[in-house]
């Protein structure tokens, strides 16, 4: 297990402006990662080996997008036992994201509200960063590379955007993931309507399967959706897939809800709401997916896993493997191995 102890830093963590916590977090572990001091947090890696859209996955617990957007802590984020890493979402260019401050954190529930808009260093730098990585994917992890499109991009053109992130990622990735679900960057959650959505996917897979034959190698890819869709929108989403042979679907992202956390400090923030209060939204979503999409169909299951147990109740509601990310910051990386022993040889 790790050297420290979660509960001693986290006190320092959450005196600090959410959003410089973050900056110091990734940054001491970009500095630190394929160092000594590596293991300051390193924990073994939990083996439960699962075949899922033709990969080998070293465990079921993989980090969702947005905590390390522009790729730099790769190997470090894997040293806390992840099976897969997802960083992103990456956008062709730089941009800065949305006006500060655009994260808050809601500990009563255990949750956080972010505005970032995808704030990255675009496509080039990203890939430079995910190119040094070498030690997460050399011991058997896995690393997904999530896309998505510029702010300043008229939503008519998003095609364009996705279609320059896929080019320029898919040499990098053992999968891609199409993030459409974002809701800080305007009228982005528009491409999940029934013919945007079939128009974007059609265009995409047309693309891979000619940077497959280019490049001599099969790298999934995966839509992310969100949380707030009704039965028949979720039903849409599952037949699009399917009949654009898509490899398979994360569920989900944030919520623009807030019923759950009516009341609290930061409540009436506009942004995404992550954490807890997200698990049954989620989870709603991938019985849709799964009742939809039948036996064998990829899903990914993120939104609230907080415990072993609720990573469990993901799997029991239909998903495959499980992602946390608010979790990580509410419980700290010992979180990652009790997930993953949670659900070792889990058979449904």
């Amino acid at each position: 297990m790790s050297l420290i102890p979660y509960a001693l830093t986290r006190p320092f963590l959450f005196g600090m402006d959410p959003e410089h916590a973050h900056e110091v977090t990734l940054g001491s572990i970009a500095r630190f990662q394929n160092t000594p001091l590596q293991c300051l947090w390193s924990q073994s890696r939990v083996s439960d080996p699962v075949q899922l859209a033709g990969l080998r996955f070293p465990n079921r617990v993989g980090l969702a997008a947005g905590l390390d957007k522009n790729g730099r802590c790769i190997d470090g984020l894997g040293a806390m036992g992840f099976g897969f890493i997802e960083v992103g979402t990456v956008t062709p260019k730089g941009q800065p994201g949305n006006d500060k401050p655009r994260m808050f954190r809601l500990p009563a529930a255990n949750a956080l509200i972010n505005r970032l808009g995808f704030n990255n260093e675009g496509l080039d730098s990203f890939i430079a960063n995910v190119k040094q990585a070498h030690s997460f994917r050399k011991a058997g992890g896995l690393l997904g590379l999530n896309i998505g499109k510029n702010a300043v991009t008229p939503i008519e053109n998003a095609v364009d955007d996705y279609l320059i992130g896929l080019a320029g990622v898919y040499p990098h990735a053992d999968y891609i993931t199409v993030n459409i679900s974002s809701p800080n960057t305007k009228n982005l959650r528009a491409l999940q309507s029934d013919e945007a959505l079939d128009a974007l996917l059609s265009r995409l897979q047309q693309r891979k399967l000619q940077l497959q034959a280019q490049h001599g190698r099969v790298v999934p890819m995966f839509l992310k959706i969100a949380p707030d869709l009704d039965e028949d929108q979720v039903v849409v989403i599952a037949r699009t897939l399917k009949a654009n042979g898509i490899d398979g679907v994360i569920a989900t992202n944030t919520t623009i809800g807030r019923e759950a956390v009516q009341g609290l400090p930061h409540a009436e923030e506009t942004g995404g709401l992550s954490g807890q209060p997200v698990f049954e939204p989620s989870n709603r979503v991938i019985r849709l997916l799964r009742a939809e999409l039948g036996a064998g169909y990829p899903i990914i299951g993120a939104g609230g896993v907080m415990s072993g147990e609720h990573a469990r109740a993901k799997l029991q509601a239909g998903a495959d493997l499980v992602q946390v990310y608010t979790g990580l910051i509410y419980k700290g990386s010992a979180l990652v191995p009790e997930c993953a022993r949670a659900l070792k040889g889990f058979k449904g």
